[in-house]
């Protein structure tokens, strides 16, 4: 009786602890507190992710044995709001034929790849097989797309035997296929960065592909390999609008990596650009290789790695490293003759809002928020509008002079961020920096939409045609919050709501 009670005690004693190493898990100095992140060690590129039966599927460049980047695997996770996440054993290992790269999945719901037996809807997995003793050897093909396939709503994955399915037919960068399903030709196709383009192939099975066409040599930024395409469509008042996603790495607007988009039209087997000049997804200097899940319909959600190839592997949250930005919504809106993407956060979010707080008539030469919201404890979304833009700073500070400081010049009629006094900055002299973005919008009314987590900011201007995305590392939680404006700007409307943590 005693050696039975003793080994109960002793399992309610495990649990117990388990439960306290998971609650210190979530609640460290710098974990975000609504984004996903590891549980441990190095994350980076959003792969994978698809929509099915309620759950969204989300995937990652994942190295599980150290909090820098190493052999990569496919990380798994899984929500049903996009918001909360359970984080699931790892996905796909590296094998003989190399680590596994970024890529995509699909659901591929005719069966087109014979997979699925019995009725069952097959899930592909298309991905990097990067070879790294090819790679040592001086070789120029050591990357190939390969597919894995799922017949349990993606738990768990089988690689194809015929392994890789595109071979490479010479070109050191042959990466990050993302597939999407094109309906009038019913086939499928892949945008397949190849280091200073895009290449398109298609197939109507996802085994055998074909070569369409190239895109980008003349088009865009080109300071530094091209990584990480995604192309899907949008609907701009009954216009069918393609939109083509490519990241950077190095080449960003402020440095290090970023991602850049361009519009037009794409016919089954070419890419038409409706632009010459580069645009950029977001701003900032932490938002990278993002991309959109797959059969959600006409609604198109975007998700980036929230931080930067300059020092992501250097930044002090040392146990594990790297978050995604939230969820965010995709649409177009049109100023002249030209298109221009949009995003905001999805509408998910605000289901952790705690309260809101809503100030009218507010003017802005020197407004301390702080004593008007009380509780604000690093974690809030905040939104600003006013019928006149002017100069204007937002600052998030705490009691070690440590601040953090977004608004607009109108002189240069940008936005910006700017991180110098913000905690830890010394890490790499990259991360010290004000960072800008144009304002796109014509308008002369303000429409300023802020995310803010314990140690990251997203700064969506002009209902998301301006974005800016920053990561930050305070000593301590910002609680003050402050307005200042030299020329006194009336704010309409002040909307502060704090936010839960998703974590318990």
């Amino acid at each position: 009786m005693f050696k039975k009670y003793s080994i109960v005690a002793l399992l309610l004693f495990v649990i117990s602890i388990g439960k306290i190493n998971s609650q210190q898990l979530y609640h460290e100095l710098y974990r975000p507190q609504f984004h996903f992140s590891p549980k441990s060690n190095w994350m980076n590129d959003p792969n994978g992710m698809f929509y099915y039966k309620g759950v969204y599927h989300l995937f990652f460049q994942y190295y599980p044995d150290k909090p820098v980047w190493g052999p990569m695997h496919w990380g798994h996770a899984t929500s049903k709001d996009l918001i909360h996440w359970k984080e699931l054993p790892i996905a796909l290992y590296p094998d003989s034929l190399g680590y596994i790269f970024s890529g995509s999945a699909v659901v591929d719901s005719n069966n087109t790849s014979g997979f699925g037996k019995k009725g069952q809807i097959p899930f592909i997995a298309i991905f990097t097989h990067h070879n790294t003793v090819a790679e040592r050897n001086g070789k120029n093909n050591f990357q190939n797309e390969s597919i894995a396939y799922s017949l349990d709503e993606g738990n768990t994955w089988i690689k194809y035997a015929g392994n890789p399915v595109l071979k490479n037919p010479g070109i050191t960068d042959f990466r990050d296929p993302k597939v999407m399903w094109f309906e009038k030709d019913k086939k499928w196709i892949m945008s397949l960065a190849t280091k200073d383009h895009i290449t398109f192939y298609s197939s109507k099975n996802l085994k055998d592909w074909s070569k369409e066409s190239e895109f980008g040599k003349e088009f865009g930024a080109h300071g530094g390999v091209w990584e990480c395409p995604d192309l899907f469509s949008l609907n701009y008042e009954g216009k069918n609008i393609w939109v083509l996603f490519v990241s950077i790495n190095p080449g960003g607007p402020n440095g290090g990596s970023a991602t850049q988009y361009f519009t037009g039209n794409f016919d089954g087997h070419t890419f038409k650009p409706f632009q010459t000049d580069t645009r950029w997804i977001d701003y900032g200097k932490d938002d990278y290789a993002g991309v959109t899940w797959s059969n959600t319909g006409k609604r198109k959600i975007f998700l980036g790695w929230m931080s930067n190839w300059q020092y992501g592997e250097k930044v002090p949250t040392e146990k594990w490293r790297s978050t995604n930005t939230v969820p965010r919504s995709l649409s177009l809106q049109k100023i002249g003759e030209k298109y221009f993407l949009t995003a905001q956060p999805v509408k998910e979010l605000d289901n952790l809002i705690i309260k809101t707080k809503l100030i009218r008539n507010a003017k802005a030469s020197n407004l301390n928020l702080t004593d008007s919201i009380s509780d604000f404890n690093g974690m809030a979304k905040l939104k600003l509008t006013a019928d006149k833009l002017d100069n204007f700073s937002l600052i998030f500070s705490n009691d070690n002079d440590e601040k953090l400081i977004i608004g607009y010049d109108k002189q240069a009629n940008n936005y910006y961020i700017d991180r110098t006094y913000s905690g830890i900055v010394d890490f790499q002299k990259d991360f010290i920096d004000k960072s800008v973005a144009p304002r796109i919008s014509n308008k002369t009314n303000m429409n300023i939409s802020v995310i803010i987590d314990k140690t990251s900011i997203e700064f969506f201007a002009d209902n998301g045609l301006s974005v800016m995305t920053s990561i930050f590392f305070p000593k301590k939680p910002f609680k003050k919050i402050q307005i200042n404006s030299p020329n006194g700007l009336l704010l309409k409307t002040i909307e502060y709501s704090g936010m839960n943590s998703i974590w318990k």
